[in-house]
């Protein structure tokens, strides 16, 4: 019952209602612009939003398949021929492309393949189109997966990574779990999804926002002296508005979940789901799909979430009101936006990437590593043990501070 009443004392609140809104607006318009501002070309000219999610999507039947070395040669060299013949190129000063019917009737409608398996042979880092699948040796065929561990090794042996022997064996050994040949298809609504993981930051917010006065709001209503002083105010009350906390943040964050992912995938529909990673860069060393990558940083996000209600009601039980909680809860969200990586190791790179909002998005091609002797951590596992660690230091700490506060 005291759970309850702490959770409708909350939910009733205007400016509740009024915060839920405004963040739930954000959250959609956010989303949505992906959609809204989407477009492609065809011989045409530009299509746009839904109309031009509609045709790609139809282009992407005929190029649903798997990544066979075969496959992959077959495709290099019908990109080879079109460039023997002078009449099918251009050049913009820097570099040759298709022009004309040799473009638009074969390769506009698999531009993003070729693109992505021109980049696959290329060096790390490096951005290419499928103007660089010429300097690909397709003579005793193309090897798309040796040049996809050869590119992978490139990687983890970058010195500026300063990377152990048993780092790279880790990232090597995850590697070495993605199946091939690698199925390749529409992926377009998750891959939405998994760009705009950073934007809950707003909801995140909001949530925050709305439990400030959880414990603080009490002490700046006066109430604080019956509250405490009831029969159960230092006992169950505190621990039925931790619970309530939780329970309303929980409902409200998967409430904004459900509305910002439900739009890309209205649009762009569930299609790729089970693909794999690997076919939006094939460097990723994950072995998982594209829902599989979504579920795991969604478990992170959840537990920064509880994290960040863990601290706003550990200040909201030591701060007189609530404008000071905010105070502090805002630059800890916000500052570091701001705040670039400007590699992969390092005290400060790997501190930044801990951080609520770098936390939120999805470092599946970084290689990101914290090591503790022989023992290995990616960031996503280094994020889920640091805010689940967090949780259950602040949440009982901001109980333990409205029990011993001073009633002035």
């Amino acid at each position: 019952m005291l759970v309850k009443y702490e959770f409708l004392k909350i939910l009733r609140k205007k400016s509740t209602l009024v915060i839920m809104l405004a963040s739930l607006l954000i959250t959609a318009v956010f989303f949505a612009l992906p959609i809204i501002q989407y477009q492609t070309y065809n011989q045409d000219g530009v299509l746009r939003g839904l109309e031009g999610i509609k045709y790609d999507k139809e282009q992407y039947e005929s190029i649903s398949v798997p990544l066979t070395n075969e496959y992959v040669t077959k495709a290099i060299d019908e990109v080879k021929q079109l460039f023997e013949n002078p009449d099918n190129i251009g050049y913009d000063g820097q570099e040759q492309f298709l022009v004309d019917d040799a473009y638009w009737n074969d390769i506009a409608y698999r531009e993003s393949l070729l693109n992505m398996i021109a980049a696959n042979f290329a060096e790390p880092n490096v951005t290419v189109g499928y103007n660089h699948l010429l300097s690909v040796d397709t003579s005793n065929g193309a090897d798309f997966y040796q040049a996809r561990q050869d590119k992978i090794e490139k990687i983890i042996n970058t010195s500026s990574r300063e990377l152990s022997e048993s780092a790279k064996e880790y990232w090597l050994n995850m590697n070495s779990k993605v199946e091939t040949p690698l199925p390749y298809g529409y992926f377009e609504g998750w891959e939405v999804i998994i760009s705009c993981f950073e934007l809950l930051i707003f909801p995140l917010l909001a949530i925050c926002i709305i439990l400030c006065p959880v414990f603080s709001g009490e002490y700046q209503a006066g109430t604080d002296a019956v509250v405490l002083s009831s029969k159960y105010g230092k006992t169950k009350l505190t621990t039925a508005k931790t619970i309530a906390s939780l329970l309303f943040g929980l409902l409200a964050f998967t409430l904004h979940i459900i509305v910002g992912f439900a739009i890309p995938l209205a649009a762009y529909g569930i299609d790729g789901w089970n693909l794999p990673l690997q076919i939006n860069g094939t460097a990723v060393p994950y072995p998982l799909t594209f829902l599989e990558g979504t579920l795991i940083n969604l478990g992170v996000v959840y537990l920064v979430l509880i994290a960040m209600i863990g601290l706003t009601l550990f200040l909201s039980s030591k701060m007189k009101t609530p404008y000071f909680v905010l105070i502090v809860v805002i630059p800890v969200l916000f500052i570091p936006m701001f705040l670039s990586p400007n590699g992969t190791a390092g005290i400060y790179n790997l501190l930044i990437f801990l951080t609520p909002y770098q936390s939120l998005t999805p470092n599946f091609a970084q290689y990101i590593t914290y090591p503790f002797g022989s023992v290995i951590l990616d960031s996503f596992t280094m994020n889920a043990v640091v805010y689940a660690l967090l949780a259950l230091i602040l949440l009982p700490l901001a109980g333990i501070g409205f029990k011993k506060h001073q009633v002035e």
